[in-house]
């Protein structure tokens, strides 16, 4: 039987294939709507909540066996879709906590931070999992599982973990009361930060996210 025979009949909601598909759309979906800053005093917890999901997807593609493709040869996809709109956006939605500090290897010794954008990993994260979701709306699911898994490994798991850690660490400032003072140091290749939006960037980052989480802002 053919992996696309296989998919076109395999829709038991408890499938893995199935589950694994229905999170990583789910997240593309849920983002991608964020991003339209219709809701922007809770787009942070939303967020939160939507990597924290996606990541136990990842979880599952981790501690699953290695997944082999069919083909010894990837498919042509064709041009992968722009997501710098989506990038755009979110960096506007974000601003000025859209930059964090982050150690890439835990495990290599003496590595300094590096300052990364939350918007610039929810973008490259969007991209690992949109080319599996193509294989897998074609009926190549043997391919999309084993993209999903090898970008887990090679990318997005650790891009998403590293945002994910950033958005529960601005929850958590605001949950308990510890406003944002000294974002003044972190920038990226791309631009700096103003200092005046830095100086600001506690109380900014009360005002768009203890009031959807129901609490005061820091004084």
């Amino acid at each position: 039987m053919s992996d696309a025979t296989l998919h076109a009949i395999t829709q038991d909601p408890d499938d893995f294939a199935v589950q694994i598909s229905d999170q990583i759309e789910s997240f593309i979906v849920a983002v991608t709507e964020i991003a339209k800053g219709d809701e922007p005093d809770s787009a942070v917890p939303f967020l939160l909540l939507e990597v924290s999901q996606l990541l136990l997807a990842g979880g599952r593609l981790g501690a699953h066996e290695d997944i082999v493709p069919d083909e010894r040869y990837e498919p042509d996809l064709g041009p992968e879709a722009d997501v710098d709109d989506l990038r755009e956006s979110l960096a506007r939605l974000l601003d000025p906590i859209d930059v964090y500090s982050e150690v890439f290897d835990p495990y290599e010794p003496r590595k300094a931070p590096v300052a990364c954008r939350i918007s610039d990993d929810l973008a490259d994260v969007l991209t690992d999992l949109r080319h599996g979701l193509a294989h897998y709306r074609e009926g190549r699911t043997t391919e999309a599982l084993w993209w999903w898994q090898f970008s887990y490994f090679s990318n997005w798991g650790s891009t998403a973990s590293a945002c994910l850690r950033a958005l529960q660490s601005l929850v958590a400032h605001v949950r308990l009361n510890q406003p944002l003072d000294d974002l003044d140091g972190l920038d990226t290749d791309e631009d700096l930060m103003e200092d005046a939006l830095a100086e600001e960037a506690g109380k900014v980052m009360a005002e768009e996210i203890a009031g959807p989480l129901g609490l005061r802002p820091a004084t």
